[in-house]
């Protein structure tokens, strides 16, 4: 397979803070890969180090099957998307999108034929005689991204593009941008910390903590089979459920809960069978797998509960209640009438569900 961008050994380091270590990372030609992450986990350092706006302190990043670990940002091949859109005031979207064609002195005809295309694609034509001060926020990025667009290149890096707008834009713009890889085909390189954005606009995730990555799969794999806890918590809204306990292997392996709860986990696929003894665990599973009343009584554990919290989200409904004396949520059809106080059968498959080794915080 041909590989746009290959990321060799890399750590970089701010005095003796360790910021990436030993990263490795092959992105597929035409792929869309998502850093995901919160503040200060190196998602956003990663994506400098790629563009060559900051020195690596050991390792080689490939673009292309060119080593352009030492070489300008301008000579790498990329475009780049800021969270600001650092437009110039001064000049008219026509000509904050053909400036960097017009410094690198393109000629006329190919500047205005690739200010044209851009436009063109992110449907900003009648935007083009305007100011910035003119502009929404979201014409504003559209303007930003038309700038990394017109430069013709292989790859496009962007840095959490759509934080500075409301949500309403930001699902707009997300739909665009992913229609826009559609439509060109090229790599993309999208650093968020919105699981929303990662998880609909990517072919693979990298979720990433202390600058190391944690789980790197596509976004089905990472929110059905987390690879560890944090990645298990950090993925999914409202997150998933966590029963402390431990997990008894045998012919028919038990998750025996805190209190001395059984909940049967024979369907539940081990990456290596538990032996015959106890091991501390965490049995995580999601709320909307959870299932109540009649669909309850099907599933492999099952148990009355009393409701706590309800939580009304227009298109479902949230509920808050305690199952082996630890604190749960679950989801239901917005049809489905709940009310605090109110004693509900809850039931569920831990084929759905996922077991994590207390001690390292791995699947099991």
């Amino acid at each position: 397979m041909q590989h746009s961008v290959s990321i060799r050994d890399l750590s970089l380091n701010f005095g003796h803070v360790k910021v990436l270590e030993h990263l490795n990372l092959d992105i597929a030609e035409g792929e869309f890969i998502v850093l995901l992450g919160p503040s200060g986990c190196g998602k956003s350092t990663l994506l400098n180090c790629i563009a060559g706006l900051l020195d690596v302190s050991d390792g080689q990043i490939f673009i292309n099957g060119k080593n352009v670990t030492w070489e300008e940002p301008k000579d790498r091949g990329i475009g780049m998307v800021f969270q600001s859109y650092a437009l110039y005031p001064q000049m008219t979207v026509e000509r904050n999108l053909s400036f960097g064609l017009r410094v690198a002195r393109l000629p006329k005809d190919e500047v205005e034929r690739r200010v044209k295309r851009a436009a063109e694609i992110l449907q900003i034509e009648p935007l083009l005689k305007r100011k910035p001060v003119e502009l929404s926020g979201g014409q504003r990025q559209r303007v930003a991204i038309g700038r990394a667009l017109v430069r013709d290149v292989d790859v496009f890096l962007f840095d959490e593009p759509l934080s500075n707008l409301d949500a309403k834009l930001r699902s707009d713009l997300r739909v665009e941008i992913k229609r826009l890889h559609q439509r060109l085909k090229n790599t993309m390189i999208y650093v968020t910390h919105d699981q929303i954005e990662a998880l609909t606009l990517a072919d693979r995730i990298a979720i990433m903590k202390n600058g190391v990555i944690q789980q790197l799969a596509d976004p089905h794999t990472i929110y059905n089979k987390p690879v560890n806890l944090y990645v298990a918590g950090f993925i999914g809204s409202p997150t998933m459920n966590f029963l402390e306990g431990e997990v008894v292997g045998g012919a028919e392996p038990v998750f025996k809960a805190n209190d001395g709860t059984v909940i049967p986990v024979k369907t539940y696929e081990f990456s290596q069978a538990p032996n015959g003894s106890a091991v501390k665990g965490v049995l995580g599973v999601r709320p909307e797998h959870i299932a109540i009343g009649e669909a309850a009584k099907t599933m492999p554990f099952a148990t009355e509960v009393e409701i706590e919290i309800v939580e009304p989200m227009g298109s479902d409904t949230l509920a808050y209640t305690k199952v082996a004396g630890q604190a749960i949520a679950f989801r239901a059809d917005s049809d489905v009438h709940l009310a605090s106080g109110q004693t509900v059968l809850i039931g569920f498959d831990p084929a759905r569900g996922s077991i994590f080794d207390a001690a390292s915080s791995n699947r099991i």
